[in-house]
């Protein structure tokens, strides 16, 4: 019996992939670039024992089946392989984020679960096969095995699409904030909208141009620590990502009326002299990014719009860390 429990933080994109070449191994379109969270992370236990006689998934305290355990055991199957163990596991996630509504719970989850369970396996893994190991879970997840700025390879195959970071330990000023606008479980999946949106929308191979000429120049930014142009390129990947949804077949968004209220909001905070921007991933709550200098003016005007309690400022976050190991 032997089981260990890691942490691991949310990532949001900048430069966003949005869709698969393989699902099966998660192989993004894309390469694309995060910004690992200090304020949203999960906690995953995983526990192999002779005693159980099949998987068990734990959330929140509520059992899980169906579709939820199924991904998880597809992780949890590549573990035992590799390992040669045959035994069940037990795994226990506890989310300190909403889930499945654009917030990257699974970028999450699978980070730690991917630590954890081949932890708990005996395995010691580098840092960038753990990467490989969680973006079979979630392809968001092979970054947050890494904090601060990070960049996911597309790769050719299994070996190749992996993330590794840019800038681990940030060392200029920039935030995010978190407007909170809905949290319940968004209607369309981020697997299922980008699965259509790759097969229906006609704007999807200048997609692929797109990312790959804002990859360059937010790099460029975050070597040149220019806060105000890494926004401006974010705001702008995510706007032409969201707009793949609005010219599929039949067309989708993830916006609500509270998301396009935030929108015109930071845009009119920009106008007035405040650098700030925009992002949004599969869901209705929106990310801004700014100079922590300018944080208590953004908050002073977002929180009358949307109520403090629904401001959440982010610091960059760190890699996944092993809580503990029996």
């Amino acid at each position: 019996m032997t089981s260990a429990t890691a942490r691991a933080h949310t990532n949001i994109a900048l430069v966003k992939y949005w869709g698969k070449r393989d699902s099966e191994l998660m192989l993004p379109q894309t390469d694309s670039l995060s910004l690992t969270l200090s304020e949203f992370y999960a906690d995953t236990r995983v526990e192999f024992s002779n005693r159980l006689d099949h998987d068990e998934l734990i959330i929140d305290g509520q059992s899980i089946n169906g579709k939820g355990l199924k991904k998880v055991q597809k992780v949890l199957d590549l573990v035992r392989k590799m390992s040669h163990i045959d035994l069940a596991a037990r795994v226990e996630s506890e989310n300190h984020v909403p889930m499945a509504a654009g917030l990257a719970s699974s970028a999450s989850a699978f980070a730690a679960l991917a630590t954890a369970a081949s932890t708990a396996a005996g395995l010691n893994m580098s840092r960038r096969d753990l990467s490989r190991l969680a973006r079979r879970g979630s392809g968001s997840a092979t970054r947050s095995i890494f904090g601060g700025l990070v960049e996911w390879h597309r790769g050719i195959d299994d070996l190749t699409s992996y993330a590794e970071p840019i800038m681990e330990e940030v060392d200029f000023p920039i935030e995010m904030m978190a407007i909170l606008l809905n949290t319940e479980q968004k209607k369309v999946s981020s697997t299922l909208g980008m699965q259509h949106v790759v097969e229906t929308s006609p704007y999807y191979p200048a997609w692929r141009e797109v990312v790959a000429a804002d990859m360059q120049k937010i790099k460029q930014a975050i070597d040149k620590h220019d806060i105000n142009e890494i926004g401006h390129i974010a705001q702008t990947n995510a706007l032409r990502m969201h707009a793949l949804n609005l010219a599929a077949d039949p067309g989708f968004t993830y916006f609500n009326d509270a998301t396009l209220k935030a929108m015109h909001a930071v845009d009119d905070l920009r106008a007035n002299g405040t650098n700030c921007y925009y992002t949004m991933d599969a869901g209705p709550n929106v990310k801004v990014i700014y100079d922590r200098a300018d944080r208590n003016k953004i908050q002073a005007a977002l929180s009358p719009l949307f109520g403090a309690d629904n401001l959440i400022v982010s610091q960059p976050g760190p890699g996944t860390v092993l809580l503990d190991q029996e």
